[in-house]
């Protein structure tokens, strides 16, 4: 009988192993995580979107379902640590209603147990993910928005392969003299002590007898041998040859500033407050993209324009008309005074 076997193919998980569960997680509560996302972006500022975020999901919405024996009947219970009741005694119901579920008259105490709500943590790729699902962008968008347009070299050390063009002669070749010092350490020794070998017997009486005369003939073979060994260490090995390693990484090309205005009349209310916000978050997003640094400017007006700080932008209430050309008027004073 043929065994269906099914192979899951995890090389491209990583270390994490239960990027399956989490992922499957993720999917069967996203309405739960699409909701904490929501007010998660609420609280942040503008510059705090791209970080991760822990997520508290209430008890009863992650609950599972279980088998349990129903109402009535007759069951038998075994309680470890029972040392004072026997099979068939009646236990008398605690006085004063105790911590049952009775209508008892006791107060509830500040030590009792109860269920805590599951928290995890959303990584800051889960994070951008449900933030642009929950803005609906198309995936062209969320694909410009996550590129880096610019790149600059960088000098990174040095590589044993490369063009030519980016050999450095000095480090190459002091690898070279280490190599070489290396190699030839145990020659150098070898040759010295048969050098003051030879020199000693030379000038002893009698050199030219033997056996004087055959240890001497030994010696020099044993230099000459250990001088050829000697310069057979190349003077340069392809090992030796050091690359300039140059890497690409991405660099924003400018700095920008980015005027933020928003209609705090009476005609804003809640939600198009946080829609606002959205875009802003969104925008600014985009522009982190393509400048290195990037300065806010808060405006808001009603019939009249003022700069405020960005608590006060989301937060502050106001009534009055709605006179957008204040606005820009200020925006334009700021750009002249400041932005020259």
């Amino acid at each position: 009988m043929a065994m269906l076997q099914q192979i899951i193919d995890r090389r491209l998980s990583g270390k994490n192993k239960s990027i399956g569960n989490r992922e499957r997680f993720l999917r069967r509560y996203r309405g739960q995580i699409r909701d904490a996302v929501r007010k998660a972006v609420s609280g942040r500022g503008i510059r705090d979107l791209e970080r991760s975020e822990d997520i508290t999901l209430p008890r009863r919405d992650v609950s599972e379902p279980v088998f349990g024996h129903g109402p009535g009947g007759n069951r038998e219970y075994v309680h470890p640590g029972n040392q004072e009741y026997l099979k068939g005694d009646r236990i008398a119901r605690p006085p004063g209603g105790g911590s049952g579920k009775g209508k008892g008259s006791g107060e509830a105490g500040d030590s009792g147990e109860g269920d805590d709500d599951f928290v995890f943590t959303l990584t800051r790729e889960e994070f951008m993910q449900v933030f642009f699902e929950d803005l609906a962008l198309p995936h062209l968008v969320r694909t410009q928005l996550a590129e880096v347009p610019e790149w600059k070299s960088h000098r990174a050390g040095f590589k044993s392969d490369g063009n030519p063009s980016s050999l450095h002669v000095v480090r190459s070749m002091r690898g070279a003299l280490a190599r070489r010092i290396a190699l030839g350490g145990e020659g150098r020794i070898a040759l010295h002590r048969l050098e003051a070998e030879l020199l000693r017997l030379e000038l002893e009486p009698g050199a030219d007898e033997p056996p004087a005369s055959e240890r001497i003939a030994a010696l020099k073979a044993e230099i000459a041998e250990v001088r050829r060994t000697a310069k057979h260490v190349p003077y340069i090995d392809p090992i030796d040859l050091r690359f300039r390693n140059r890497v690409r990484v991405p660099v924003p090309s400018a700095k920008a500033v980015m005027f933020c205005l928003m209609d705090v009349s009476g005609s804003m209310d809640e939600s198009r407050k946080d829609m606002s916000k959205r875009f802003f978050m969104l925008l600014y997003l985009f522009l982190t993209r393509h400048y290195e640094k990037i300065e806010l400017v808060f405006i808001r007006h009603h019939t009249q324009a003022q700069e405020v700080s960005e608590e006060e932008f989301f937060r502050a209430t106001e009534t009055g008309g709605t006179v957008v050309s204040s606005a820009l008027v200020l925006m334009e004073e700021i750009v002249r005074a400041r932005y020259p």
